[in-house]
């Protein structure tokens, strides 16, 4: 098996298409799975591979009890995989080009509302210094709809408080600029003032959030944070860093942002990828209209 050839497509990933280190070991993860499938197979060469192999391997998945999503995931990360194989000239068709990737339900993200977000915001404990940070990222990862990933990476020199915006460096190397509310900036610039120089243990430190012994914060660290400050506010619903993320995005369309706007600020390459939070706006809507009008029941 050339292995060789995997190692430089992970190289690929990184440099080429910006991807995290936390990314591609998900695409390694994966692409062993089809390793082992050709093992099983006889097949010693990548090179070799047919498409009626890839669908062999898209059947034998449905067999090792994985779910639609799963094998969806999967498939996706082997067609990228010969897509790099074609556009490198070592082959000169994607054998996976055709191969149907499985269809899935919809799941409709977990949304906190207003006033779950408003007690889930004054849990942090503002006398200390840890406190002050993390209420400075709850409020941060509300107002603008960052991935944790992207959060817990924030550097200094991409925040202008100031003209009330940030520079996010997202997937695949894209920049994009992102509005801050007034109630963000002045979380932040608390924080700055009076705990992330107590946090740091270097003035050159260039990481906005500090965690233990001053490096930046994890995304396990984070997550537990906001798990613990949930159940303080008392939300029974099971929530995660990327809950502030679909409810930021959530609550800006109700109130009548665009969906390109909207888009925009979340990073997604396709507005198909924004569009599931129409479905949520109109839940929400169809939600009001029974409570509210006198001729819906």
């Amino acid at each position: 098996m050339e292995y060789e050839l995997i190692d430089e497509f992970y190289r690929f990933l990184l440099l080429e298409r910006g991807f995290s280190q936390h990314t591609i070991a998900a695409y390694a993860t994966d692409l062993n799975k089809f390793l082992s499938f050709l093992q099983e197979k006889g097949i010693e060469s990548l090179l070799h591979v047919q498409p009626k192999e890839i669908n062999e391997f898209i059947y034998w998945l449905s067999k090792k009890n994985l779910s639609p999503r799963s094998r969806a995931r999967i498939l996706s990360g082997i067609k990228t995989f010969f897509r790099f194989l074609v556009f490198t000239k070592r082959l000169s068709s994607n054998p996976a080009a055709l191969a149907e990737i499985p269809k899935f339900p919809k799941k409709l993200p977990q949304v906190l509302s207003l006033e779950e977000v408003e007690r889930l915001l004054e849990q942090p404990d503002t006398t200390t210094i840890r406190g002050l940070r993390d209420k400075a990222m709850l409020e941060l990862l509300y107002a603008t709809g960052l991935r944790i990933s992207e959060l817990v990476r924030l550097k200094l020199n991409q925040i202008n408080l100031e003209a009330g915006y940030i520079i996010i460096m997202g997937k695949g190397a894209k920049e994009r600029l992102v509005p801050i509310g007034s109630k963000a900036i002045n979380a932040l610039n608390i924080y700055l003032e009076k705990a992330r120089y107590i946090l740091s243990n270097s003035p050159s430190n260039p990481y906005l959030f500090i965690g233990y012994q001053g490096k930046p914060i994890t995304r396990q660290a984070f997550w537990e944070i906001i798990k613990r400050y949930a159940i303080q506010a008392g939300i029974e619903k099971s929530i995660s860093p990327h809950t502030l993320r679909h409810s930021f995005a959530t609550h800006l369309l109700e109130r009548g942002a665009d969906l390109r706007s909207v888009q925009t600020m979340l990073g997604h390459a396709s507005i198909t990828t924004t569009e599931i939070y129409t479905h949520i706006t109109k839940t929400h809507l169809k939600e009001t209209y029974v409570r509210f009008h006198p001729r819906a029941k």
